[in-house]
């Protein structure tokens, strides 16, 4: 190898690298702009920071894998088959969580195969819907479902009690009915649906202020909360 064929292997071997640290750290970038989205975005009481680590991480792990492949089909078959050896038990309780994932993996593909427009303009279209989806609340049914408990003696007239409810409620249905207070009172059960959160302390007042009521409770469940 003359001294021409040196040079020309030695350009070829940093502009190679170049490419690869270019592609690796847009991966980077791109997965950590998702991250920021994953978490202003995230609703919801099980946040899990290692998913957010794993985004960023997964799509330098896929990009680097996009390298190393390159155009080798031997290359990409051993791979494949190390990968399946691998078994991933971790389990996604939200589909969206899983969206994110697959989203930073895709993201690492697209720099390894060279293709940087699509992984920029993918990347920020994916994090414009996931934006847009949040704020205008897409898919919300907005119901408000509560399950309300009290005691009421024995004997008591319920017909007031009933027009309190469907006056407060838009839903209301008898759950359970059972003896407390060995016998002296019945606690009643109701599933109840609101128009509104904000009719949970007038409705709970209310029912407060009625003659013979004790032990009033009310849980309300927002379908935009896990639980």
């Amino acid at each position: 190898m003359n001294g021409l064929d040196l040079w020309s292997h030695g350009v070829s071997e940093a502009l190679s690298l170049k490419a690869a640290a270019l592609s690796l750290l847009l991966a980077f970038g791109l997965t950590q702009a998702l991250g920021a989205v994953y978490v202003w975005t995230f609703r919801g009481m099980s946040y899990s920071q290692g998913l957010v680590h794993a985004i960023v991480l997964g799509s330098i792990i896929a990009c680097m894998l996009m390298l190393a492949i390159g155009n080798s089909i031997a290359a990409g078959l051993g791979i494949a088959g190390g990968l399946a050896i691998i078994r991933f038990r971790t389990a996604l309780r939200d589909p969206r969580d899983m969206m994110f994932v697959f989203a930073g993996l895709g993201c690492g593909i697209a720099s390894g195969l060279g293709a940087h427009a699509a992984a920029v303009c993918g990347t920020a279209l994916f994090c414009l819907a996931v934006v847009t989806l949040t704020v205008s609340e897409f898919g919300s049914q907005r119901r408000f479902d509560g399950l309300l408990r009290f005691q009421l003696p024995i004997g008591a007239d319920e017909t007031g009690i009933m027009a309190l409810l469907r006056a407060h409620t838009r839903f209301v249905a008898l759950v359970t009915l059972r003896e407390v207070a060995q016998g002296q009172a019945m606690e009643h059960a109701y599933q109840i649906r609101l128009g509104s959160p904000r009719q949970r302390a007038t409705l709970v007042q209310a029912l407060e202020a009625t003659p013979g009521i004790q032990d009033v409770s009310l849980l309300l469940q927002e379908p935009t909360v896990e639980l």
